[in-house]
């Protein structure tokens, strides 16, 4: 009996050395990779000094794209143009920020109201229907990054945004992801979205023609202004009567279209059968919450009921999103 104790004893002691030593070594290896990890982001910092006044760089998607040309030589070429906030209406950014990113000029670069919205919505549905990146991570993923979502990628992604909302105003924010946002197949930025699909500059957009741009931003390759999609169109409709209702710093600008385009809000909901595409994630909008999207000075919009929800539901939400 007194051998069959120490056998014991012993064997459990060699487990847990054996269990120190798989953790001592887990741990170092970790460490290693985090410091390998770190080493690789010193190196390609992003200079913040030089992107918050120079010109807009290309982004990592485009030079993406450029690559990707050579082995589908049915792509069209890569359309960009860059262009100042100036140059850009003020109805265009705010439909993108109603659609995108309605706390925007709230938050510090995390939106976690709509994180915790989002991950509801998800375990609700049992499957990831909706995200929660804000228009900051979308910048830097645009211009930093590439479109997988592995683990190192989203956390490059926090750091990174972490850090270029305390280098960059959010104007400079806007104008970076205007400029580099993917509006369909090789068409990036508002310039040549506006030029490809009207044969316009982007400072002749109207409303009608925002929205629909905001439209494409989840999923620019299939729903887009020349796909036309069902989707496509509900979603530039429920976005451009936003838009009418809250108009914040674009109020002069939101009326200035041809009466018959002022079309009634559409009725709540997608079409029984109809979600939106399971290939993107996209972010609560403003009209799924008890308040009225914030504008650049962080008032409400002018004129707008913050007492209710607006008439207009979630942007994409499946049958009844973002």
């Amino acid at each position: 009996m007194f051998w069959k104790r120490r056998r014991g004893s012993r064997g459990m002691k060699g487990f847990l050395r054996r269990a120190t030593r798989v953790f001592r070594w887990s741990f170092r290896i970790l460490l290693l990779l985090l410091v390998l990890d770190l080493f690789y982001l010193a190196v390609t910092w992003p200079d913040w000094k030089k992107l918050a006044a120079g010109p807009v760089p290309k982004s990592a998607f485009m030079i993406d794209y450029e690559k990707q040309l050579a082995d589908h030589k049915d792509w069209p070429r890569l359309r960009w143009q860059p262009v100042p906030l100036s140059a850009i209406p003020k109805h265009m950014i705010r439909s993108v920020i109603l659609a995108e990113d309605s706390r925007f000029y709230q938050h510090s670069g995390f939106d976690l109201i709509a994180f915790k919205e989002a991950m509801d919505y998800n375990l609700s549905q049992g499957r990831l229907v909706l995200g929660a990146s804000t228009v900051s991570q979308q910048t830097v993923k645009n211009l930093f990054l590439s479109s997988s979502r592995n683990p190192l990628r989203k956390w490059h992604e926090l750091i990174l945004t972490w850090s270029m909302e305390r280098n960059l105003n959010k104007r400079r924010i806007l104008e970076l992801y205007l400029n580099v946002a993917q509006f369909g197949r090789g068409v990036y930025g508002v310039q040549a979205a506006a030029q490809s699909y009207w044969g316009i500059p982007s400072d002749q957009l109207t409303a009608a023609q925002s929205a629909e741009l905001a439209a494409s931003l989840p999923s620019p390759v299939k729903n887009n202004p020349v796909t036309h999609t069902r989707y496509f169109q509900k979603r530039a409709r429920k976005i451009l009567a936003l838009l009418e209702r809250y108009p914040g710093d674009a109020v002069d600008t939101v009326y200035e279209r041809a009466p018959e385009l002022f079309a009634p809000p559409p009725e709540n909901g997608n079409d029984i059968g109809e979600a939106a595409p399971e290939s993107e994630t996209v972010s609560p909008p403003a009209e799924d919450r008890n308040e009225a999207p914030a504008t650049e000075n962080g008032s409400t919009s002018p004129g707008t009921d913050t007492t209710g929800k607006p008439p207009v539901e979630d942007l994409s939400t499946p049958a009844g999103r973002r």
